[in-house]
């Protein structure tokens, strides 16, 4: 049942086959593209209980409630829960007992450059079983109306199938999403397990999955652990955004973000505005050796959890790909707490050799949508000496592009800071952690310290502190 290799139309016609399966489709925008393919194949009438466009804005408000946008989250949970309730309603009594009920549901816009839609299943895996929910939200990348309707098609059948026979392994399910498809087409940012078939199953991971195996190259999800798509929380709103390893996250870190949020406010929302201030990991700073640690990557959103900021992961190894990405999904400013040692690998021209415009690109790109960059200062480890903005050394060929960009205020100081704060580094706080010193609780911020020794994170030890070296040089 779970051959990789199945195109659409086996994957359709295996479960038109399966006398357990039965229910209904619903949707809206960009025609039947799902239903379509089971009745493609044939022997639909063994599935297919009943199929359902409400089109129509009115109709559809009449029969799933008003919306105020109708590709949302929302008007599919109205779907998928107003069909399943319909369907147990008229056919439990004579189906209940051998057939496990599904609704499958979309509400989709295609447009001449990209597409998106909001997919969702609702199904049971046992007979009269509450049912388990599925939600996914896709956005296909083909330039013609007809080639975003048979992506959106594709994704639902895998969608379907993925439900019916790989529920028992989420990982292999989301990696079925794009079969028959590649990238190029189709992004998947955002899925959502429910019910009693997916008891256990993290969210957060399943988000981090999305982008280890490439569905998407960013996805996001609460302080609560909810996965969203960025445009639910971002779109229209001024972004502060911190990137780091978070392993854990020390005061100076903190301090940066808080000092930066204090300048970015003031400078670039407008009156009574409260930007989206959030946190970022790229899948490198993931990585140990080749592979992903999973219940380490739990860890640092346990920590980050305290302070209750939503967090993205993502590929965008470059800080203008991030940028990129932000702007998509908001015409406000973009704010990017960074420090030092982030600066000057933004102007080592090693890392751009394969743009075309190499760094001059790179900067381009970063700074055309009216990002900005806020520094916190550091202090040279040998002469105790500042380093900021205005003295950090920088290629001779590059220090009046440099110059140019901080005389206009792409790349501001940040004031205020915490003096102390500079004198604390990450690797010194992992060795506390790893002795269990209590002391720890001076170098970063009160609730990760909790965190850290309530769940015995990054491999805290409790014992009485025995480390002599001070942290603080």
């Amino acid at each position: 049942m779970a051959d990789e290799k199945m195109n659409t139309d086996e994957k359709a016609l295996q479960i038109n086959l399966d006398a357990k399966k039965y229910g209904t489709f619903a949707e809206i925008g960009a025609g039947q593209e799902v239903a379509r393919w089971f009745f493609h194949v044939g022997k639909a009438s063994g599935t297919v209980a009943k199929t359902i466009s409400a089109y129509d804005m009115a109709v559809s408000d009449a029969i799933y409630g008003k919306a105020d946008r109708y590709v949302s989250r929302k008007r599919l949970q109205a779907m998928l829960d107003h069909e399943f309730d319909l369907l147990l309603k008229r056919l439990d009594s004579t189906r209940g007992d051998k057939c496990h009920f599904f609704v499958f549901a979309d509400t989709v816009a295609t447009k001449r450059d990209e597409g998106q839609g909001w997919l969702g299943v609702k199904f049971q895996t046992q007979l009269h079983e509450v049912p388990s929910q599925i939600m996914i939200h896709v956005r296909t990348l083909d330039k013609e109306n007809a080639r975003q309707q048979e992506a959106m098609g594709i994704v639902g059948v895998n969608l379907i199938y993925g439900a019916f026979y790989l529920y028992n392994d989420p990982v292999k399910l989301i990696g079925s999403l794009l079969d028959e498809l590649s990238s190029a087409r189709v992004e998947v940012d955002m899925i959502k397990f429910s019910g009693p078939a997916f008891v256990g199953v993290d969210n957060r991971l399943m988000a981090l999955q999305l982008v280890e195996q490439w569905l998407t190259e960013a996805a996001m999800f609460t302080a609560d652990g909810e996965a969203i798509i960025p445009g639910e929380l971002l779109w229209k709103k001024p972004v502060l955004l911190e990137r780091g390893s978070f392993r854990p996250l020390t005061n100076p870190m903190l301090d940066m973000l808080e000092r930066a949020q204090e300048k970015f406010t003031q400078e670039k929302c407008a009156p009574g505005e409260t930007p989206v201030v959030m946190f970022e990991m790229t899948l490198r700073q993931l990585q140990v050796g080749n592979a992903i640690d999973h219940q380490d990557f739990l860890d640092r959103v346990d920590t980050l959890r305290a302070l209750g900021k939503p967090v993205l992961i993502s590929n965008f190894l470059r800080y203008h790909r991030l940028v990129t990405y932000l702007a998509r999904q908001t015409d406000r400013p973009i704010g990017l707490p960074i420090g030092l040692v982030r600066l000057r690998d933004v102007f080592d021209e090693k890392f751009y050799t394969d743009l075309p415009g190499g760094l001059m690109e790179s900067l381009g790109q970063l700074f055309k949508n009216g990002a900005k960059l806020y520094v916190y200062p550091s202090l040279d480890k040998k002469t105790g000496q500042l380093i900021t903005v205005e003295n950090m050394e920088v290629a001779p060929h590059l220090r009046h592009l440099y110059a140019h960009l901080v005389e206009n205020k792409f790349i501001e100081n940040i004031t205020g800071y915490d003096a102390n704060a500079l004198k604390i580094y990450s690797g010194e706080v992992l060795a506390k952690i790893h002795a269990g010193d209590e002391s720890l609780a001076q170098l970063i911020p009160t609730p990760i310290f909790e965190v850290i020794k309530a769940k015995k994170l990054f491999g805290w030890q409790q014992k009485a502190a025995t480390i002599a070296a001070p942290i603080l040089a």
